[in-house]
C-alpha cells in the first residue's frame, strides 16, 4: 500500500513544526512502524480521500493525515492527537 516516496508543502510542514511541534521529514518514520494503522479521515471533507497512519516513532505515538497522489504519499499535517494514541493502542492490545 505504501508508495516509495513522500512529499508536501514546504509552508505546510513549517507551519506543522510550530503548531504540533514535529516535522513531516520525522513523520515519515510512522509509516515504518510494523504495527502502523491506516484509517479513513472522514473528518475533512475533500475532492481526493485523505487518511491516516498512526505510528510509533522516537518520541511517541504520531497521526500523520496524509493522501495518495501520483504514486506518493502526501503528508498533509501531523500530531501527538491522543485520538491516535488511544486506537493505536486499542488495535495493538498496547496497556497504558
Amino acid at each position: 500500500m505504501t508508495p516509495a516516496r513522500f512529499e508536501w508543502d514546504k509552508k505546510k510542514n513549517i507551519e506543522n513544526q510550530f503548531k504540533h511541534g514535529i516535522s513531516f521529514e520525522s513523520a515519515q518514520q510512522a509509516f515504518l512502524d510494523p504495527e502502523h494503522l491506516i484509517a479513513e479521515d472522514t473528518g475533512h471533507s475533500s475532492f481526493e480521500p485523505r487518511l491516516y497512519c498512526i505510528g510509533r516513532i522516537p518520541g511517541g505515538i504520531l497521526m500523520v493525515r496524509f493522501t495518495v497522489r501520483r504514486n506518493a504519499i502526501r503528508i498533509i499535517g501531523a500530531g501527538y492527537w491522543r485520538k491516535g494514541k488511544k486506537l493505536y493502542e486499542k488495535e495493538n492490545k498496547v496497556h497504558g
